[in-house]
């Protein structure tokens, strides 16, 4: 299939790191002096970066690629040396990614004769004490956004039936949900139903996480407020596309300007290659539900 990847100009690039803390998947580091991409799998190839690089090193390139493949990542990431493998490996780790890891692992275990460290120092990267982890990542120069990486995660240790009175736990499975922020790669986009909620509506409903967030993974927008409303069809089309979403369900406010996601929504599917069934729900201004209808 054709994917579009961020390509980085070394020559051109003198290190800045302007372009890390504007890439919200957290897919760029500056390495040995030079932004490197560590990751492709977190590169979404919308290019929130582009415009922040001074010196005009960062572009798209469209490609033909199969789809994503860690042995031949990790194969070309050995090339620019250890620092750029390993960041990759800590990338992989954080985000949760273990089965793209483990692929990783067995590629340089085989290899290990021609990788430049030893498999020990791996170990060490991957076995150190979690909390220094997190220090380092937080006092690291060019880290990224640590608020941005995506995550996933169960119910916070409470089943939403057997809650105590009057306490309404969270049925939030997944990190960030800002649509801009978010990556439709993220593994756990693959085949959910996908809820878009518009920023007011948590607000206005009161049993929002038990009626709409539960089982799905959620993206909220405003389409009234936010900038830069094509890169979220760009974005839809994405998890249509590539993640396969099962479902859609968007719910909007009544107020005239919300309608406004409902119409990315129509537009995404449109322009995307499969169809995937989506339901619109309308909630009042005083937090009553008052339409539910497939579109």
């Amino acid at each position: 299939m054709i994917r579009e990847i961020v390509k980085i100009d070394e020559e051109l690039c003198n290190g800045c790191g302007d372009c890390v803390p504007n890439c919200h998947e957290g897919a760029l580091q500056i390495i040995d002096g030079k932004a490197r991409l560590i990751s492709e799998l977190m590169c979404d190839g919308l290019g929130a970066c582009l415009g922040h690089c001074p010196q005009g090193a960062i572009t798209i390139e469209k490609r033909e690629a199969e789809e994503y493949d860690e042995e031949i990542v990790i194969a070309q990431m050995v090339k620019s040396g250890k620092n750029t493998v390993f960041a990759h490996l800590k990338h992989l780790q954080e985000h949760g990614e273990t089965g793209f890891l483990n692929v990783a692992l067995t590629y340089i275990k085989a290899n290990r004769d021609f990788m430049p460290f030893k498999i020990s120092e791996v170990h060490e990267l991957l076995h150190s004490d979690k909390k220094e982890q997190q220090s380092n990542a937080a006092t690291a120069p060019g880290c990224g956004c640590a608020g941005s990486a995506p995550q996933s995660f169960s119910v916070a240790g409470i089943k939403m039936a057997s809650a105590p009175a009057g306490e309404v736990p969270s049925a939030l499975t997944q990190w960030p949900v800002q649509m801009h922020l978010i990556n439709p790669a993220a593994s756990y986009f693959n085949g959910a139903d996908l809820l878009v909620a518009a920023d007011c509506v948590a607000f206005s409903y009161g049993n929002f996480h038990n009626d709409f967030i539960k089982g799905k993974k959620l993206v909220i927008a405003c389409p009234k407020l936010d900038q830069g409303k094509d890169i979220y069809v760009q974005k839809l089309v994405k998890l249509i596309d590539d993640a396969r979403v099962n479902t859609i369900t968007v719910v909007i406010m009544e107020v005239p300007c919300c309608g406004g996601l409902s119409q990315m929504i129509q537009t995404a599917t449109q322009m995307a290659s499969r169809r995937v069934p989506v339901k619109e729900v309308v909630v009042g201004i005083k937090g009553e539900v008052l339409s539910e209808e497939w579109i």
